[in-house]
């Protein structure tokens, strides 16, 4: 059976921002739904289309992408679970930038420089769509550590952490560090497929998107703290 074409939607205030993006995404067969000027039509178009991913400039009149990014993960943008719902990436001039920060703890599956090459646009368009983070843990762990707040009284586990196995606070701990699943695999001693059932389990438990969510969580929770050695090596 012939899946749906993936379809998106681009908010940029710059058109040929917009437009060359768009011409990217519609050679490789995405659709692109609708495009915004701002935040505020970026929400607006979401409502109306329910597309799969938006690409979301980060600084935009009116309303700027980290509010319409927050208004749609809430779920009244879209009115979808987490399964289902729409993935937004968002789009920077800047390698780390505290609003890319706050763009993930709102909810974002991760970010691209404007820079990026058709290839890897689409790559990630289409990974995020399938359910993963784009941002590798270490590059999420770079920006956690730099913008996380350090309020110490603050750092103290999540309730909803309660919930989860000794094994799986332990797979949560490593992935925050910066492991992939394969290092996780070699670390604990296990298989691949039992490592990603793991995540799976983690994700669905605490009601977290992806990856990145999972990291931020970790961090926010007291389960790791800002500056802690890595457990690579």
């Amino acid at each position: 059976m012939t899946q749906p074409p993936l379809r998106a939607v681009i908010a940029d205030d710059q058109a040929l921002v917009r437009t060359g993006f768009r011409m990217i995404l519609a050679a490789d067969g995405i659709e692109v739904v609708a495009e915004a000027v701002n935040g505020a039509e970026a929400v607006a178009a979401v409502r109306r289309t329910r597309p799969d991913v938006v690409l979301m400039d980060i600084r935009m009149p009116e309303l700027d992408g980290l509010e319409a990014t927050r208004q749609i993960m809430a779920g009244g943008a879209n009115g979808a679970d987490h399964a289902d719902a729409t993935k937004v990436l968002i789009l920077t001039t800047y390698d780390l930038d505290h609003y890319v920060y706050a763009a993930l703890t709102a909810g974002a599956s991760g970010f691209l420089l404007k820079d990026v090459t058709p290839e890897h646009l689409v790559a990630s368009v289409r990974l995020v769509r399938s359910g993963d983070a784009l941002l590798a843990p270490t590059i999420t762990r770079r920006l956690i550590e730099r913008f996380a707040p350090r309020d110490e009284a603050k750092s103290t586990v999540h309730r909803d952490l309660s919930e989860l196995t000794p094994r799986e606070l332990e797979v949560l701990r490593l992935l925050a560090t910066g492991l992939s699943n394969a290092e996780l695999a070699d670390r604990l001693t296990l298989s691949a497929t039992t490592v990603k059932t793991h995540v799976a389990r983690i994700l669905s438990k605490l009601g977290l998107r992806d990856r990145v969510q999972a990291v931020v969580l970790a961090y926010e929770t007291g389960l790791i703290s800002p500056g802690a050695p890595s457990d690579r090596g």
